[in-house]
């Protein structure tokens, strides 16, 4: 039987697109425990963090969306189910936030910092994992406590 998955949870990762071993390594455990849970992966669909979550999310069986900056979806990195070409550039990090239910931020640059931003805007759950530290960011220590977190009921902080 199909998932719906206009019915499940949706899961940002944001993150760099140039990570080091260990933020790509946090971002595929990531992706893979958010499959697990059976929740949605929403990237920028390119490389990097992006690419390692879509890995760990497809090989445990997930489906992810991509919402990529550029005109083709033949950019999408190789484990992303749906890709979305917007034309938009960076702009389409704003996307990015709007199709997610929460966010979990791993490692990242400006782009990352633009989707926080566009997050925290929204009223959306902005979760860290060695990512920007900035007030208003729930910290996780794993990629563990950071699906927890993203799967607990949320009442918007005052930032």
């Amino acid at each position: 039987m199909k998932k719906n998955i206009r019915k499940q949870v949706r899961i940002g990762i944001i993150g760099g697109a140039k990570p080091n071993p260990e933020s790509r390594k946090t971002a595929y455990e990531t992706g893979r425990l958010i499959a697990e849970k059976q929740a949605v992966l929403v990237c920028g669909g390119l490389s990097g963090v992006m690419e390692a979550a879509a890995r760990g999310h497809k090989e445990a069986g997930g489906v992810s969306i991509g919402i990529l900056p550029g005109s083709s979806t033949k950019d999408a990195n190789p484990y992303i189910d749906i890709p979305i070409a917007t034309g938009l550039g960076y702009t389409r990090n704003s996307l990015v936030v709007m199709n997610s239910d929460v966010l979990i931020a791993i490692d990242g640059h400006y782009g990352t910092l633009s989707e926080i931003a566009y997050g925290f805007i929204q009223d959306k759950k902005v979760i860290g994992l060695g990512t920007w530290d900035i007030n208003g960011i729930l910290k996780a220590d794993s990629p563990e406590q950071a699906v927890e977190l993203a799967l607990k009921p949320f009442f918007p902080l005052v930032r």
